[in-house]
């Protein structure tokens, strides 16, 4: 990274402290630009989110090419949810633990693997899992869904899977083939809140190896 830019960020990350600074690597003409962001997240001392307003004014300044954030009191070491928001964005994520001040840079490997993947609700959680065995295996693609931790819980809030399954093309059936989501409940919930895909006799996921439990159907 070119030095006037992590000066730059050293600089925000400073004026943050011990909050997370957050900001945006720009490509503006042939140039490069650290852009400044307010952290809106209301834990700012745990994560960090950008301001809307200010990333679509980024935009107009530049094409963003890079995340950044700090680490206030902690290593550059990605978290769980740095890892899924980077493959999330399709971005490279910077990574700046301060104050000791190194800096770290991960990249999108563009495809996380269906198993053991970290739980990173909005990101990598159950309905992703879901969406990325549809892209892989038959190609579909889904918008994404807005979805705040803890919505089911909220008994006065939306049920977002019965909500959304038939604008998103799905139907209700009463015996399920292979490649059907089934949706559950799991635990002390208001809404169903669980998902998975129903794989029948075949436990087969290309290019991973799954742990088979019994005999079958599989899920």
């Amino acid at each position: 990274m070119r030095k006037h830019i992590l000066s730059a960020i050293q600089t925000h990350a400073a004026a943050e402290y011990p909050k997370e600074c957050c900001g945006l690597l720009l490509a503006v003409g042939r140039k490069q630009q650290y852009y400044p962001c307010r952290n809106v997240s209301t834990e700012p001392n745990e994560e960090f989110r950008i301001d809307p307003e200010e990333y679509a004014a980024a935009e107009d300044v530049g094409v963003v090419i890079g995340v950044v954030h700090s680490h206030p009191d902690a290593t550059s070491r990605p978290s769980p949810r740095d890892l899924a928001m980077c493959e999330a964005t399709a971005l490279p994520w910077h990574i700046l633990s301060w104050p000791e001040g190194d800096l770290r840079t991960i990249t999108p490997a563009g495809s996380t693997p269906l198993l053991k993947r970290p739980f990173v609700h909005g990101a990598w959680d159950c309905w992703q899992v879901c969406a990325d065995w549809y892209r892989r295996e038959w190609g579909l693609e889904f918008p994404a869904y807005a979805r705040e931790d803890g919505w089911w819980e909220q008994a006065t809030g939306p049920s977002l899977y019965e909500q959304a399954y038939e604008a998103a093309g799905f139907v209700q059936v009463d015996q399920p083939q292979r490649g059907d989501m089934i949706v559950m409940s799991v635990g002390r919930t208001a809404h169903p809140n669980h998902a998975g895909i129903y794989l029948g006799a075949d436990p087969e996921l290309p290019g991973e190896s799954a742990e088979v439990f019994g005999p079958g159907p599989f899920l």
